[in-house]
């Protein structure tokens, strides 16, 4: 018995066999809307039905569907955990603790609904399968429109966080070297330059890159930067509150604002940080898209278990370092977030050695998580390869192919290193496909009852309103503040 399933970017509606067992009438239904196919159709559809079923076969996303929920898990974490959410006390300066407190509550429950959302999606019929963002966006919204509301975004999210790892990274690296100097002045004199920092970086990923072929076998390094990103999550919190809170320090939000326009301007921005230090929405149907399916456990089954264990470690680190952060330095928290607080209030009582230890282990985790945001990038310039030569993709093709993107995303943070400064706007852009698309994508596919229909309607329009405001806020900061355009010139 075969059952259909859609792998096709380009038609929501070219399906191909998957082994699976149907539902009952299913046969009897697919037999005649098959018959009634002229008979050069039919045998087109056939010849399309197995082309395109081998070709998933041989991409990285689903070339190995060999995964549990544990290696789900450790993609999740380490996938969902960045140096975004080191900004999260930052925001509680215009909230305070009350609004602060709730509103990242309420975040947190949304963004976990929406994966929710996209796990039952995955497979929505038995043996449906949708191991893609954009392939279930254009089943859902059609081509044109599917197309235009998640290409943008999750290329964004896949190479743009790809390039943050490297202006990120290089900057951490550089970090570590001033300390690890100190005031030698031989060691300072030869101090490298920030492309050079990029460079290596870069180079560390793509090499480890040359190590996984496919999503399913990054599950032990993505293991090891879950480790990483919570070890040092901990320690930041820990370290900071185990030194006391700062003297001077206020918790008043009417402090951080001079006039009530800026205030408002600074709550919508808190707003964006804690909405947007959320991630990993993007790939969360290619890490379901590594699991096994079979009638007796679905893979859903194993993504729920994969998407329990791992958020209730992510909020082990969010949280204490929102609350921790906070509370510790309040209003005089740096604008970049609580591992430059550590650095500025705590460089000279922190040892030398634990302060490199962060920052060793921050890259670590960072090199991890490419690997992961990477693999769409990887699959789709490999389905070029795939699609012509009617074949799997040689190793050397699938070297080349990291080789060009590790040089691509180089050639892009040289020539805009201030691209976290646009983080914000361009974010912004793409936050739809965390908190709205979902629910839309739910009411499109599942035709749910009035009640869950209405739910899903209203949240998914929040979602689309916050996006819009944050944007406008954004953009607003940019022409009251300027941006710093150091194109070309990393610092």
């Amino acid at each position: 018995m075969d059952m259909e399933r859609v792998s096709s970017f380009s038609s929501p509606r070219r399906v191909v066999p998957f082994p699976y067992e149907q539902p009952p009438g299913y046969d009897d239904l697919n037999l005649i809307a098959h018959n009634h196919l002229p008979d050069d159709n039919r045998k087109e559809e056939e010849e399309d039905d197995q082309r395109w079923n081998q070709e998933d076969n041989w991409l990285p996303i689903t070339e190995s569907r060999k995964g549990n929920t544990l290696t789900a898990a450790f993609h999740l974490i380490c996938s969902g955990i960045g140096f975004q959410t080191l900004m999260l006390p930052v925001a509680f300066i215009s909230l305070g603790w009350f609004w602060g407190c709730l509103c990242l509550l309420a975040v947190f429950a949304w963004q976990l609904y929406t994966i929710w959302l996209l796990v039952h999606l995955h497979e929505p019929l038995p043996g449906t399968r949708h191991s893609r963002y954009v392939m279930l966006s254009i089943l859902a919204f059609g081509p044109k429109l599917g197309k235009f509301c998640a290409i943008f975004p999750t290329m964004y999210l896949s190479g743009g966080t790809c390039v943050m790892f490297i202006i990120t990274g290089g900057s951490i690296m550089e970090l570590l070297h001033s300390l690890v100097c100190g005031d030698d002045f031989i060691c300072n004199a030869s101090r490298l330059p920030g492309s050079i920092w990029f460079l290596i970086f870069i180079s560390l990923a793509i090499l480890m890159s040359q190590l996984y072929p496919n999503l399913n076998s990054v599950a032990p390094r993505s293991l090891i930067g879950s480790i990483a990103a919570v070890v040092y999550f901990t320690i930041l919190w820990t370290v900071s509150i185990s030194k006391n809170k700062l003297d001077g320090v206020s918790h008043n939000p009417l402090m951080s604002a001079s006039s009530e326009a800026t205030r408002i301007r600074n709550v919508i921005n808190a707003l964006g940080i804690i909405a947007i230090s959320f991630r990993g929405h993007n790939v969360v149907l290619e890490i379901q898209g590594t699991l096994p399916s079979c009638p007796q456990n679905p893979p859903q089954h194993r993504m729920r278990k994969a998407v329990i264990v791992s958020y209730f470690i992510i909020a082990l680190c969010v949280f204490p370092v929102a609350i921790g952060g906070y509370w510790v330095y309040g209003n005089t928290m740096p604008a970049n977030g609580i591992l430059y607080a550590v650095s500025k209030f705590h460089g000279n009582s922190t040892m030398k050695p634990l302060m490199g230890a962060i920052y060793l282990i921050m890259l670590i985790h960072f090199i991890s998580a490419f690997q992961i945001y990477a693999m769409p990038v990887f699959d789709n310039l490999e389905r070029i390869y795939v699609s012509k030569k009617k074949k799997g993709c040689p190793r050397w093709v699938k070297a080349t192919v990291r080789v060009i993107f590790g040089g691509l995303t180089y050639f892009i943070s040289m020539a805009f290193p201030f691209l976290g400064s646009l983080g914000p706007f361009v974010g912004s852009l793409t936050l739809p496909l965390t908190l709205a698309y979902p629910c839309f994508m739910w009411i499109s596919l599942k035709k749910p009852k009035p009640v869950v229909w209405c739910l899903n309607f209203g949240v998914g329009c929040l979602g689309i309103i916050l996006s819009v405001l944050l944007v406008a806020v954004a953009l607003w900061d940019l022409v009251d503040g300027g941006l710093e355009a150091n194109f070309f010139k990393p610092r």
